[in-house]
């Protein structure tokens, strides 16, 4: 079955990925399967269907399954296979992630004949071939982008999400996740990240403004970060080298605030920077244990010649390293009272601790500060969270972890 898909996949669109996924899986006792991708906040999914969704603003649909209330938004936020519906005739519905590495795109239904192991897995190989189909096929698919959307984008938003690294990534020595509201309506928030070898590359940038301009800034900043790093720049001189290219394209006067790390997972080390930007945080042990204070410099693009010092800690197995930008901390509800860091930093260590990984504590991180703002945000709202396990994944065993 996955042979014959994967042959077939090759000359498929996002149309035909559906109706192809349930006449292969039927040849094997998988019936009735049903794609459902989650949307761009992540709290619906939505059918995959044969033929383009219809273009409209608020488009709910009834065959839309609310995350929150549903056995399939179960399997989704524990990325487990679930047993859902037994039938009369002793068949049984199972829903499975949808998963491309830790980035989860939805869920998977299939009927099975009976309640079978072997079944089971055959469906969890068919979700793991979809995920592939459908990450492959999504860039290309307008079909694809209007379904996982329940509103209108703004520009600048169109910007920001076509540029940004995924929401999630994971290898055996660590977890990153991020999240970003308003989903329709960014404006000058980014994040990036990337590894390289054994050293991984964070940035949390933040452009003056909430428009269509700012998302160009925020734009450039992301672009001239990876442009430098591939040319092996170290981060000492990333952001002043930023800051060159930004004076350079816009005499505007605009600019942006930026926290720039560099994780080496070997040891441990965590080097960072501030340009004018909130310090990270890090939690260890179920405890808020430090906020990462650094000397900083100007923010980017005011050329005020305040020099940024780079900072070390050495971080622990099971450390939470967060990076954010004011947004977060700085949204307010309609009595105007701040969401505050101490309930933000409080919120990521209770959900840890109830088990969640990171990227459904970041769901319901996000959507609790929409809920605390009455769902509107004045303000762009950015949290990038990487945890390291340290080095005892590793075949090598890395390099012993230095103690604090």
């Amino acid at each position: 079955m996955l042979r014959e898909l994967l042959a077939a996949s090759h000359l498929m669109s996002m149309e035909q990925l559906p109706g192809a996924v349930s006449e292969h899986a039927a040849k094997v006792g998988l019936h009735d399967v049903e794609i459902y991708v989650v949307d761009l906040q992540q709290t619906v999914l939505r059918k995959l269907a044969g033929t383009a969704p219809v273009v409209e603003s608020d488009a709910w649909s009834e065959t839309d399954l609310q995350i929150n209330r549903t056995v399939a938004g179960r399997a989704f936020q524990t990325v487990q296979t679930l047993a859902g519906q037994t039938f009369p005739d002793g068949t049984v519905q199972y829903w499975a992630p949808i998963l491309d590495g830790t980035e989860r795109i939805g869920v998977l239904r299939a009927t099975l004949p009976q309640d079978d192991e072997r079944a089971r897995q055959d469906v969890e190989y068919l979700a793991g071939l979809v995920a592939l189909m459908i990450v492959s096929k999504g860039p290309y698919s307008d079909t694809y982008a209007r379904l996982i959307r329940t509103r209108e984008m703004t520009v600048s938003a169109e910007m920001q999400w076509r540029m940004m690294a995924p929401l999630s990534f994971a290898n055996d020595q660590m977890v990153i996740g991020a999240a970003l509201e308003p989903a329709y309506r960014l404006g000058g928030d980014a994040f990036d990240y990337a590894l390289a070898g054994d050293v991984v590359h964070l940035s949390v940038f933040d452009a003056m403004g909430h428009d269509t301009a700012s998302g160009l800034t925020s734009n450039l900043a992301v672009a001239a970060g990876r442009n430098l790093r591939l040319q092996g720049v170290p981060l000492r001189d990333v952001g002043r080298a930023i800051e060159e290219i930004l004076l350079e394209q816009d005499s505007s006067g605009r600019f942006v605030t930026a926290a720039l790390a560099d994780l080496d997972l070997r040891t441990g080390v965590l080097s960072w920077v501030l340009h004018g930007h909130p310090a990270p945080v890090i939690i260890r042990g179920g405890r808020w244990v430090a906020s990462l204070r650094c000397e900083p410099g100007h923010p980017l693009g005011t050329d005020l010649g305040v020099s940024a010092e780079v900072c070390e800690e050495q971080l622990e197995p099971g450390d939470r390293v967060v990076l954010y930008t004011d947004g977060i901390v700085e949204a307010r509800d309609p009595n105007k009272d701040e969401f505050g860091l101490a309930r933000f930093v409080d919120f990521i260590i209770r959900h840890n601790a109830g088990g969640h990984a990171v990227p459904e504590t970041l769901r319901r991180l996000t959507h609790s500060i929409l809920e605390h703002h009455a769902g509107r945000l004045d303000d762009d709202a950015t949290v990038l969270l990487l945890e390291w396990h340290g080095t005892s994944g590793r075949e090598d065993g890395g390099v012993p972890v230095i103690a604090s």
